[in-house]
């Protein structure tokens, strides 16, 4: 299946690859490495063609940002979430880490506090 990489503010095409199936496509909010970058996927559109009157899958298009995956990213609950998703302050978003310090880390926030609905 082809995959088109799509810069997000202007929908120029970065490049191109083929993965075995949809479910090796990445859903917005994971990161994917290819040539030597790093992207976060924030949309996936899906093209269909129409063949012998019936419509089939035939890409992919992910809008990417180029950006640099944090080093405090970590999986939690089948997402990618920055800084300690344990504290009530953490936004468990791959885009923002907290209201009260985004910029981390977590470690010498004074704000840092466990919530009631602990990590699993």
């Amino acid at each position: 299946m082809d995959i088109e990489l799509r810069q997000i503010d202007d929908d120029r095409l970065i490049s191109r690859l083929e993965v075995a199936g949809l479910a090796d496509v990445p859903f917005p909010g994971r990161w994917l490495r290819h040539g030597g970058a790093s992207y976060l996927v924030l949309q996936r559109h899906h093209r269909y063609r129409l063949r012998q009157g019936r419509y089939e899958l035939a890409a992919v298009a992910l809008q990417v940002k180029t950006e640099q995956q944090p080093a405090d990213a970590r999986q939690w609950r089948g997402q990618w979430v920055i800084g300690d998703p344990s504290c009530r302050f953490n936004a468990r978003s791959p885009l923002l880490r907290c209201a009260v310090m985004p910029d981390g880390p977590c470690e010498c926030c004074a704000h840092y506090s466990i919530s009631e609905r602990r990590a699993t």
